[in-house]
């Protein structure tokens, strides 16, 4: 049983090179995509993807374009736009795991802002399933209590001082998210200002798209985000008007943890019963009853 993961690199349609990480299976019936978070790089998820394998799935994880090991060169130099991460890299992510395993069912397995680039993604078609963990809206004003008033700093003083003092945005050095690519950076602070995020901003024909999947869709939030509110959650999974979904809002304390919020998921202290109990089921079910 492999446990520890194949790495290459993988082209995409306009030659640009991300990084991906494969954990194999001889003939596996699922396959799962680890798709990150924004600005995380696809390390945060190693553990993970690993314990995933050691259930018998097959794993490929990545870093979008300019992130993690998929960063070439000075950051100001990398040109992307969250658009672009779904029709260029996660559509090359997604194709190469269909020539790997061309039996299998594919998984788009969705920490954040992989959830909602979903739509964008060309060959979305070719996955069965789609798991979202802490995908929302990002709109500011829908954005937790806590978060609000920080959210509104962010987009209207610091992300337009640093982006053309750095050429990127250095969220390494403020704290906030991580560093981004500038142009995904600005492109992202657009959708956030919008009401309807990404699908206000981005035209009618990405509206209708979006309206159109219908890959099932799994959702799992958690009520201590700190990041996101249900509000956000609902807004951002109600634009897979077609898709079949289950919608589940988890309390920490009822897998037996104080404290997950949006990035808790991943680590390692929720191994073992707790992956057991929120992943294996919706792995197995085919298709969500519809929320």
């Amino acid at each position: 049983m492999t446990t520890q993961p194949l790495k290459f690199n993988l082209e995409t349609e306009t030659n640009r090179v991300i990084a991906v990480q494969h954990w194999p299976q001889p003939v596996p019936e699922q396959v799962i995509i680890m798709a990150p978070a924004m600005g995380v790089p696809q390390s945060y998820y190693q553990n993970f993807c690993q314990w995933l394998a050691q259930q018998g799935r097959a794993v490929i994880s990545f870093d979008y374009f300019g992130i993690g090991a998929s960063l070439q060169g000075p950051l100001k130099q990398q040109h992307t736009t969250i658009r672009e991460w779904a029709e260029l890299d996660a559509a090359a992510v997604i194709a190469h795991t269909q020539q790997l395993y061309p039996t299998a069912s594919i998984i788009w397995f969705a920490h954040s802002v992989s959830g909602q680039l979903f739509g964008m993604i060309p060959n979305y078609s070719a996955v069965d399933r789609m798991i979202t963990v802490a995908t929302g809206s990002g709109y500011w004003r829908e954005n937790t209590p806590q978060l609000k008033p920080k959210a509104w700093l962010l987009w209207h003083i610091i992300a337009p001082l640093t982006l053309p003092m750095f050429g990127y945005f250095p969220g390494d050095k403020l704290g906030i998210v991580g560093n981004l690519p500038g142009a995904a950076m600005r492109q992202w602070r657009r959708w956030c200002l919008h009401p309807e995020y990404l699908i206000g901003v981005e035209g009618e024909a990405n509206r209708q798209r979006y309206a159109k999947i219908s890959t099932p869709i799994t959702s799992i939030s958690f009520s201590d985000d700190e990041l996101l509110s249900q509000r956000n959650i609902h807004a951002m999974h109600d634009a897979y008007v077609n898709a079949p979904q289950q919608r589940l809002c988890i309390e920490p304390q009822s897998v037996g943890l104080e404290r997950i919020g949006h990035f808790g998921f991943f680590r390692q202290r929720l191994a073992g019963s707790s992956w057991d109990e929120l992943i294996l089921p919706h792995l197995s079910n085919s298709s969500p009853e519809p929320s």
